[in-house]
């Protein structure tokens, strides 16, 4: 039997007596990209929270390629090969757009972080983060600030550092909150070709992106989630319609496959 790339064993959450995340139990393939919806309030950010080790787990296990990584902290979670962007775009605005790749690339290569060793001369992090940012298309905006970048920009440029570090396991917070519909479009585009061959796990509001893009998709309502399976499996099933009243639900209905 093939191990999961991700693996969620009655993964409980609870702040003080508030009971945010009550028992998931959840297992990602490797390769499957995988959406988690839910209407608002449902816990989505909070179960990647406890996924990605910003958040301690009240009760239950994660496992990465069959590694437990409950209790682990964040940057050892990177390490091991998972890989997160966040709903609030996270990104090193005083520095370069080059130097935002640059950082995530250095750790891939397994360079880290030296204040003696001369980045400009290592030539395969800079070959490498050229073409990271030719791949997302902001290699001519490379020596921008990143703050001076348009939203739209800031968002593809945090995909681009979570894809930077080339962990297998990439997880993406709402990557098209906020976007037009063309920034949607070519986001969803660069996700698409950005993961390939790699394990994706999305959380996103736009129904379009997430019945376009996910092989399987799970439902989480009040921390618990009420159904997983393939997009046309998800698009009719009663229990999913009642959690998304009204214009949600239409938007389910409507999705394309």
């Amino acid at each position: 039997m093939t191990t999961p790339a991700l693996k969620l064993t009655n993964v409980h959450k609870s702040f003080g007596p508030a009971k945010i995340i009550q028992g998931v139990n959840l297992e990602i393939a490797k390769g499957e990209r995988h959406a988690i919806i839910g209407p608002n309030g449902a816990g989505k950010s909070t179960l990647f929270n406890l996924v990605s080790g910003l958040y301690t787990l009240s009760e239950g296990q994660v496992e990465l390629n069959g590694a437990v990584i409950s209790g682990k902290k964040p940057f050892e979670i990177n390490r091991m090969g998972l890989s997160r962007s966040f709903q609030v775009s996270n990104i090193f605005s005083n520095m370069s757009v080059r130097e935002n790749v640059r950082c995530g690339v250095l750790w891939s290569l397994g360079y880290g972080y030296s204040f003696l060793r001369n980045v400009g001369n290592l030539k395969e992090v800079q070959e490498k983060t050229a073409h990271i940012l030719n791949e997302v298309g902001l290699l001519d905006k490379a020596n921008l600030p990143a703050a001076l970048l348009p939203y739209a920009d800031q968002r593809t440029l945090e995909i681009a550092i979570t894809i930077a570090g080339g962990a297998e396991v990439i997880m993406l917070d709402e990557p098209t909150a906020g976007m037009s519909h063309s920034e949607t479009d070519r986001a969803v585009a660069l996700i698409e070709k950005a993961t390939k061959g790699k394990t994706l796990l999305i959380v996103e509001h736009d129904m379009g992106v997430v019945f376009g893009l996910a092989d399987r998709i799970s439902v989480l309502v009040y921390g618990e989630i009420i159904a997983t399976g393939k997009p046309e499996e998800i698009r009719g099933d009663p229990k999913v319609r009642e959690a998304y009243l009204g214009e949600e639900a239409d938007e389910i209905e409507g999705a394309s496959a």
